[in-house]
């Protein structure tokens, strides 16, 4: 009775065991079998609005009016009037150079203009002089032809002798030759009056030339503007072979010249838009102009190299902050995309040139779709196609899902 009972405690300790390796096998099967819990992903909506179309092109500023100040005769550097970088007034002293030599030249050439007036005025009254003497002798001779006439009639009648008539005759040729002489003379005299007046005419340019060149001697501002630094130094020999000693730009308003391409321009000058855009310039440190500019004009001709065309705009400039050479990149509004699809650039994938995004379904599944892009726009990215309004796109954590996965979907915190 003991051994069968020791077996059937034994046979008892097994089953329990086989049932405890049952029960624990079954629920490792229980626990394999139930499926993970959704990958939460970051999603957002697409977004349709219309969206302005903004162009942005490459420049750089110049001056609406760029003057170089260059020495128009040679000379020494006497002084220099001006402070360099300073704002300037059109006619403002700049520099001077050295008159002395030139003040020398204008007194020389007011001589020479003198002394050729009196000498027209001397040939003035010879003419004077001439025309009185051919008068007298016109008289005289006029007097010896009326004489002579008188006498032929009278040698016929004998009432005066062959002699009287050959005298009176004689006389008359004479008075003749002294007419001549007297008309040449006149002419001489007219002549000599040419010859003064051109004389004078000449002195006049000279003496004009050399005030001129006094003139030149300061060196004034051509315009309104800031005046450059000087490149030569007071003492130095400067002239008209020589670089510019500075120079003076306009710069309110300031110029900023940029380039588009012929499509580009194209597409604006036959909407007509070129002179309604509102321009902004972007400066070097990544700051805005606070003065919206204007279209000015478009250069003569593409360039053919590039396919590019210059256009320059204008740009109010209070205080002169903006300077000549500085970088610019000019951006303007050039149209409107109606109904632009937008999603967060971090939900578009690229892959080899080609793009895609992650969609979540209405039943929180993903499946994987192409998209064409357009621009960026702040921190969205334009889709042309492969999406529709109101769909939803996943954002953070797409890369790791497969197609067909289900997800669990939170909003997109675009910070």
């Amino acid at each position: 009775m003991k051994r069968n009972h020791g077996i059937a405690a034994v046979a008892a300790t097994l089953l329990a065991a086989a049932g405890i390796i049952f029960v624990a096998g079954r629920s490792k099967t229980t626990a394999a079998a139930v499926p993970p819990a959704p990958r939460t992903v970051e999603v957002a909506v697409v977004e349709q609005r219309d969206l302005p179309i903004e162009r942005e092109w490459i420049g750089a500023l110049d001056g609406l009016v760029d003057a170089d100040i260059k020495a128009q005769v040679t000379g020494y550097l006497l002084r220099q009037d001006y402070q360099e970088g300073s704002f300037v007034r059109k006619g403002q002293l700049l520099f001077e150079i050295d008159p002395r030599p030139f003040q020398a030249a204008v007194d020389q050439a007011t001589g020479q203009l003198a002394q050729a007036r009196a000498q027209l005025s001397q040939a003035q009254a010879g003419l004077l002089q001439a025309q009185a003497q051919l008068i007298t002798a016109e008289a005289n001779q006029r007097k010896a032809q009326l004489d002579e006439d008188r006498y032929v009639p009278l040698v016929k009648q004998q009432a005066v002798t062959q002699q009287d008539l050959d005298n009176t005759h004689q006389t008359n040729e004479a008075n003749k030759a002294q007419v001549a002489a007297s008309r040449a003379q006149v002419e001489t005299a007219k002549a000599q009056i040419e010859a003064g007046q051109a004389g004078v005419k000449a002195a006049e340019a000279a003496l004009e030339t050399a005030q001129v060149n006094l003139g030149f001697t300061r060196l004034t501002s051509l315009i309104d503007g800031i005046a450059g630094k000087a490149t030569v130094q007071v003492g130095n020999l400067v002239g008209p072979a020589g670089n510019a000693i500075t120079a003076v730009s306009t710069l309110d308003p300031i110029k900023a010249n940029f380039t588009v391409s012929e499509q580009e321009y194209l597409s604006l000058a036959r909407a007509d838009a070129l002179h309604k855009l509102q321009l902004k310039v972007i400066l070097a440190d990544g700051t805005e102009h606070p003065h919206p500019g204007r279209f000015s004009f478009a250069d003569r001709q593409v360039d053919p190299n590039t396919g590019a065309i210059q256009m320059t705009a204008l740009f109010p400039n209070p205080g002169n902050i903006l300077r000549p050479g500085q970088y610019a990149k000019v951006r303007a509004i050039v149209g409107t995309d109606k109904g632009a699809l937008l999603v967060p650039q971090p939900a578009v994938t690229e892959l080899q040139g080609s793009y895609q995004v992650t969609v979540v379904g209405p039943d929180h599944h993903v499946t994987t779709r192409p998209v064409k892009v357009g621009e960026r726009v702040g921190t969205m990215w334009v889709i042309t196609s492969g999406l529709e309004p109101g769909e939803t796109v996943a954002v953070e954590g797409q890369q790791a899902l497969r197609p067909g996965a289900a997800v669990t979907p939170k909003p997109f915190q675009n910070n």
